[in-house]
């Protein structure tokens, strides 16, 4: 049997032909020239000219080579490893807020949203707390939402002071305020009451942000803020911090899946002020954790480990509001 032939492809007019040459992009660069990677890091303007003279350096993939040592189990040994990293000339120069060369990048058509490396520009500079590299970043179609390679936001990373205008501008671009980091399950304001930050609280708060979200361990925003008050020295923005949380409905009560309250927490970082604030919105002195341990229970475990702090304040307030005089585990 004789089969009729395949058609064939239309062949393009050769003015059409040499447009699509033209429009194909050019093969990604590797880049491993330590002065090219300081070209972008360290902002040098007149450098990133003489680099980008190259159409192709502009999506060019950075790379450094790092010796390890790792263990090999099928040779019983320790053996030494070359791991190599990867960013981009639109990373380093927006993790460093260096404005200038961002835009030159973006105006000769840098991927605003390639993420070499795990991370895109948004991200790092976000990191860095670098508002005017996020506006810009922004304005060429910056995805406000996307997640890096561990699962974070870029409103996930703006963990400084110097990063309230970074989350500001993400709101503004659309960003969601609870949107969850993928393994941890964290929403914007678990970092930020985590880190004790209280114009993010506001900020998040009067977006919509939700305070009784829970994370992967069924904590919320309350649990870490109680959790992260740790030095005595941050003591007083943290407590102001709780109590936006709980005049915006935050629980006391609520635990985790190990049953630890944020009374706990408060009671194991030795902190009477937060103690006080949480007993009086109804957190119970008496509730165990998991391993039967009350408020009380923690905080006699680390009284030693706090020898300047109100230890005694923080017993009298627990036993004013029901707990145990003595505790037979401790």
């Amino acid at each position: 049997m004789i089969r009729p032939p395949l058609p064939r492809a239309p062949r393009l007019p050769p003015r059409q032909q040499r447009l699509q040459e033209v429009r194909a992009p050019p093969p990604q660069i590797r880049c491993r020239d330590t002065s090219i990677h300081n070209t972008f890091m360290f902002g040098d303007i007149k450098g990133v000219y003489a680099v980008l003279k190259d159409p192709a350096m502009v999506n060019a993939l950075m790379e450094t080579v790092h010796e390890e040592m790792v263990w090999a189990p099928e040779m019983g040994m320790w053996t030494l490893s070359s791991k190599v990293k990867q960013t981009s000339g639109l990373r380093l120069a927006a993790s460093r807020g260096h404005t200038a060369c961002v835009e030159e990048l973006l105006f000769r058509g840098a991927e605003v949203n390639a993420d070499p490396g795990g991370n895109t520009a948004l991200h790092d500079a976000c990191i860095g707390g670098h508002s005017d590299c996020v506006q810009l970043l922004l304005s060429h179609g910056a995805d406000p939402e996307v997640l890096a390679a561990d699962g974070s936001a870029p409103l996930h990373l703006c963990t400084s002071d110097q990063s309230f205008h970074c989350a500001k501008l993400l709101l503004e671009g659309g960003a969601d305020i609870n949107v969850r980091s993928r393994d941890s399950r964290l929403t914007p304001l678990h970092v930020a009451a985590q880190r004790g930050l209280e114009e993010h609280i506001e900020l998040f708060l009067s977006h919509g942000a939700d305070v009784l979200a829970t994370n992967r361990e069924g904590e919320t925003p309350l649990n870490a803020a109680c959790s992260g008050a740790e030095r005595p020295s941050e003591a007083g923005r943290y407590r102001r911090v709780i109590q936006k949380l709980l005049d915006a409905g935050a629980n006391p009560q609520t635990a985790g899946r190990k049953q630890h309250t944020p009374l706990h927490n408060a009671c194991a970082n030795c902190c009477p002020r937060i103690v006080d604030v949480l007993l009086q919105h109804g957190a119970r002195a008496d509730v165990e954790n998991c391993a039967g341990y009350t408020p009380m229970d923690c905080l006699l475990q680390v009284v030693e480990d706090y020898p300047t702090q109100e230890s005694e304040a923080i017993a009298r307030s627990l036993l004013n509001y029901g707990a145990k005089p003595v505790s037979p585990k401790v």
